[in-house]
């Protein structure tokens, strides 16, 4: 009778555990579950928003330029970590750029954040001591968002940063 008993008893729990595990969301990635593969690829920055800044602020972003120049860029992201992002002359003054970078994915907090690095000509990027690290917000292989922290005034401050994977 004890082996019926604790046989039913198991079967329940497993029983449970399907269920709760049916129930679980499954709606895009979470910032703790994003993976590299859900990142690799070709990408646009689709939109530029600010979280705690006026909307007509003077903004450099990534130490390269205006954060307007950034809409529409253009970023590569293959799977070996060795990337580049383009930016477009524009008549804004925005000068075209093509950087090569080394990026990668950083799990800090219990989430996901994008990191990269600028290469320089003949320098190794493991020689390269500074970088850039933004939240990675979402992403689900065809639109991700990044939250990149900034000091404004004395205050923390976000840009958010929408990409779509171009085709």
């Amino acid at each position: 009778m004890k082996m019926r008993n604790l046989t039913l008893a198991t079967l329940c729990l497993i029983a449970a555990s399907l269920f709760a595990v049916s129930c679980a969301s499954s709606s895009g990635a979470t910032s703790a579950a994003i993976s590299k593969g859900s990142v690799t690829g070709n990408w646009v920055i689709t939109d530029i928003q600010f979280e705690g800044i006026p909307e007509n602020s003077k903004v450099t972003v990534f130490d390269e330029a205006s954060y307007s120049c950034f809409q529409g860029s253009n970023w590569v992201l293959p799977s070996n970590g060795k990337g580049s992002y383009t930016l477009s002359s524009t008549s804004d003054g925005c000068n075209t750029v093509s950087q090569p970078i080394m990026w990668s994915l950083y799990k800090q907090a219990g989430g996901t954040m994008f990191q990269f690095k600028k290469l320089s000509e003949g320098i190794k990027a493991k020689n390269v001591t500074e970088g850039y690290r933004v939240e990675l917000s979402s992403a689900d292989g065809n639109s991700m968002v990044w939250r990149a922290p900034v000091n404004f005034e004395g205050k923390s401050a976000y840009i958010v940063y929408t990409l779509q994977k171009s085709r």
